[in-house]
């Protein structure tokens, strides 16, 4: 379960503005599994509302997703019921880090966008992270495919415009995100070997939405990135405040401009490709 964000609550709108870029990349590093894509067994960790489960569902021969929030659950069941029904997909509720699955059984795991929730830091060595990270290594078979899909530090710090409008919102979200350097050396320390990182950089993980200066005003919007609730209410009014006086002013469109420069180069999401060794 996420230490800071209500999936049971946000969940009815986190697919409001929130797509599953990246899914090709996702498939190009489980096809250089040694078994044929479409027999795979992939674990599809924090799977959330399903949105990448249905997107790669098709291509493998069966998914185990699991998430810990019965929200985001729900909202993947109801998105995947005719695959479940066919037996392509099951789920679990329960943690990343005591994943109910045997030794070996799986042969690949991919995470998207979840680590950052486990609430580790530098500080104390990301140790929940390593122990995510252990267990992926004892569900996969012999060469068994991970892959992980996180932020940069450099992403995080560039390549969401609306982040500017909280500093200290800002601040707290990007200590939650483990560097990739740090990520890597967890790999190996758990028998990984690093493979390579991709970065679709010309998607937005909220699609069209995101580039909607209004958008920080409406919930639904904001719920489709968890890094609101880092932001404290006073912030939050603060910059909704702000949203609302660039807006008057005609300014909204530039600011929005100005805090995205950096994102075309950057990206906003970077996947890591590993194989157990």
């Amino acid at each position: 379960m996420s230490v800071f964000e209500t999936y049971d609550e946000t969940s009815r709108h986190y697919d409001t503005t929130r797509v599953p870029i990246g899914a090709e990349i996702i498939l190009g590093c489980l096809a250089r599994h040694e078994k044929p894509l479409g027999e795979l067994v992939v674990l599809d960790a924090g799977c959330g509302t399903g949105a990448y489960s249905r997107a790669i569902v098709g291509r493998v021969g069966r998914i185990e997703a699991i998430d810990m929030s019965a929200g985001m659950l729900g909202q993947a069941r109801a998105k995947l019921a005719p695959e479940a029904a066919a037996g392509r997909i099951r789920f679990h509720q329960g943690s990343i880090a005591e994943l109910p699955l045997e030794a070996g059984s799986l042969d690949a795991v991919t995470i998207n966008q979840v680590v950052h929730h486990l609430g580790d830091t530098a500080e104390d060595g990301f140790v929940r992270l390593r122990a995510v990270i252990g267990e992926f290594a004892r569900v996969l078979g012999p060469g068994g495919v991970l892959v992980f899909n996180h932020c940069s530090q450099a992403q995080m710090r560039h390549a969401f415009w609306y982040y500017h409008l909280c500093p200290e919102g800002h601040d707290s979200i990007c200590r939650r995100f483990a560097p990739l350097e740090a990520v890597r050396a967890i790999l190996e320390d758990a028998g990984f070997v690093n493979r390579g990182a991709f970065v679709p950089v010309d998607a937005v993980c909220q699609g069209d939405a995101y580039f909607d200066g209004r958008g920080p005003l409406s919930k639904a919007w904001r719920d489709g990135d968890s890094f609101w609730a880092q932001v404290s209410a006073d912030e939050l009014d603060r910059a909704l405040a702000r949203v609302r006086k660039l807006d008057a002013a005609g300014a909204l469109e530039a600011f929005v401009a100005e805090h995205d420069a950096r994102r075309p180069e950057l990206g906003q999401i970077t996947f890591l490709f590993a194989t157990r060794g």
